[in-house]
């Protein structure tokens, strides 16, 4: 149980480092274009993002698929600068209700990708590890519960910019969007494997 509780910490810690913050930047993309409304779809793309992140690590860890680190890490701020574009066409020329689709298959592939980037530090961990399946639903476990808590942070934020300032869900998406692009350009820049 202290090594599922160890994970599970390692899990939490690995989203909500703000020093390694492209996570947090990819959940806040991925929450913008969504209210308390559709909370429903937001925790059903968390966990979609949770099941492909753990899987690719599951891939790595039993050295099913193995893939370059550099090109991981340039590809981690594309899915996030892909995620932010994507809310500025939603916001305007995509209807909703048609686009959770598309959210949900490209936050699956967007997760494995993420999930790859961890791996070769997770795997190490587990390296000295004969059991590596509770290690691997800890950290999943972890994962999960912060995601859920930057993905609230986040409609909260926009109910009550919303609510108490008036400001349109279009133009929130917009701004976000927008902030969370500039944001990425220079890690797109810093991680460029060519």
């Amino acid at each position: 149980m202290q090594e599922f509780l160890f994970y599970t910490k390692l899990g939490l810690e690995h989203v909500l480092d703000f020093s390694a913050y492209d996570h947090i930047l990819f959940l806040a993309a991925l929450a913008l274009p969504f209210t308390f409304k559709n909370w429903k779809n937001v925790l059903l793309l968390a966990t979609i993002f949770t099941v492909g992140h753990c899987t690719s690590l599951v891939l790595s860890v039993y050295e099913v698929v193995v893939f370059d680190v550099s090109f991981i890490e340039f590809l981690i701020p594309v899915t996030i600068f892909l995620t932010a574009v994507f809310n500025l066409f939603y916001s305007y020329t995509i209807k909703k209700e048609k686009s959770i689709l598309l959210h949900i298959i490209a936050t699956a592939f967007f997760g494995l990708i993420h999930g790859f980037g961890f791996s070769n530090y997770f795997k190490m961990l587990l390296s000295g590890e004969e059991e590596k399946v509770s290690p691997l639903f800890g950290f999943a476990l972890g994962i999960e519960l912060s995601q859920l808590l930057i993905v609230l942070t986040i409609l909260i934020l926009a109910l009550i910019l919303q609510a108490k300032l008036k400001i349109k869900q279009n133009y929130f998406v917009v701004v976000g969007s927008i902030a969370i692009v500039l944001i990425t350009i220079p890690m797109l820049i810093n991680t460029f494997p060519w």
